[in-house]
């Protein structure tokens, strides 16, 4: 059998392979699209990764300081210890700020992680620091990440103090891709909770005493072996009145409640590259197929049946969306280093859009095969 599709390409083939390009881009960004949601999962996992806590235990009826305000008192980590199955227990605190730039240009978006540096939970997770050390005295001193752009014994001004930088880690992120960085518990709880002066005097002046200094917005805990975790939590939550989540619920928390709509947006645009792409391949297919409207009508003149001329124009559709696909997995590996936040390219990802391209393809040649059967071979005698 005549290759119809080799032949019919070789004749527009700089053409063929630029459209390839252009729709292979869409597709790109689709791949994109599905790393970025991947990268939101990956990075709402690190921290609870890095803190390795069996339970969070966090104020009464609120999701935990992961999704809304949480504030319970620090003393309540030495109240726990005696829970039945307690392994260990600590005060954390999370705040989002704008850490000042080291050029002194633009601000960083970071979260704050303020721990016990004398506790027995560390959630710097050695196996990221890249320089330096960890925290070893509770006061001035602060941990970043190399994104942050510090180097070790720069000197960064919070609050009322300065922090000079002793530790700095890689890939440390917060569930919004925002970059962490470690404070001991002290100083966090004094840049969190701890009003300016003026506020001080104003509230002095009206009878009221700052006294947050001493909470905290989680306390995280680890079990003894042979505990079961939802009996611990049940207990806590029974006889403590907080709420209490397992590491599972935890999980869920970060990966539904807070980038659930982000996710649903992402996967709404994705479907919606995945169509323009289709609609594209389809015009396409149809502008190349009225192009050689005449050498068509021409083959069907000469006796060649319409399931030889459908079989061309479902040939080149296939090749172009193959072709596209991988013009796209090319172009998303080249950029996605390009971006701020983590993109998480996923080999199942690739494989569930091949298959979606193969079935987009063939559904955009109905429109170039129904103008072949509806070709008039007459037209080829006519001019």
């Amino acid at each position: 059998m005549i290759h119809l599709a080799k032949e019919d390409i070789k004749h527009s083939l700089g053409k063929f392979i630029v459209t390839a390009m252009g729709v292979g881009m869409l597709l790109g960004i689709v791949l994109i699209m599905m790393g970025v949601y991947r990268g939101m999962i990956v990075d709402a996992e690190v921290l609870l990764h890095d803190l390795d806590a069996d339970l969070w235990v966090v104020q009464e009826n609120t999701l935990g300081p992961f999704a809304e305000s949480s504030r319970i008192h620090e003393d309540l980590k030495e109240t726990l210890k005696s829970v039945p199955g307690i392994d260990k227990a600590e005060a954390v605190t999370f705040q989002s700020i704008q850490l000042p730039s080291k050029n002194g240009q633009k601000k960083v978006r970071v979260q704050v992680v303020g721990y016990d540096v004398y506790g027995e939970i560390d959630p710097i997770n050695p196996k990221r620091l890249i320089a330096g050390r960890k925290l070893a005295i509770d006061h001035y001193e602060i941990v970043v990440t190399d994104k942050t752009g510090y180097i070790l014994d720069d000197t960064i001004h919070l609050g009322r103090h300065d922090y000079r930088v002793v530790g700095i880690t890689h890939g440390s992120v917060a569930s919004g891709g925002d970059s962490l960085v470690y404070l001991s518990l002290k100083d966090a709880q004094q840049i969190q909770f701890s009003y300016s002066n003026k506020r001080i005097q104003t509230d002095r002046a009206r009878g009221i005493v700052n006294k947050d200094s001493h909470l905290v917005n989680a306390i995280i805990a680890t079990l003894l072996p042979g505990y079961d975790v939802d009996e611990v939590a049940q207990e806590i939550t029974q006889w403590y009145h907080k709420s209490v989540y397992t590491r599972a619920e935890q999980k869920i928390v970060l990966t539904r409640n807070v980038i659930e709509k982000a996710s649903k947006q992402i996967g709404l645009f994705t479907a919606i590259l995945v169509a323009v792409s289709t609609i594209i391949i389809a015009l396409i297919i149809y502008t190349m197929t009225l192009e050689k409207m005449k050498e068509i009508s021409i083959m069907k003149l000469i006796g060649l049946p319409n399931r030889m001329i459908t079989q061309m124009i479902v040939q080149e559709t296939l090749l172009l969306g193959v072709l596209a696909f991988m013009f796209g997995n090319i172009f998303a590996y080249v950029i996605s280093d390009k971006f701020p936040k983590r993109i998480v390219l996923d080999p199942t990802d690739a494989w569930g859009l091949f298959g979606v391209v193969i079935v987009a393809s063939i559904l955009a040649s109905f429109i170039g095969v129904k103008k072949v059967i509806s070709a008039d071979p007459a037209a080829a005698i006519g001019g």
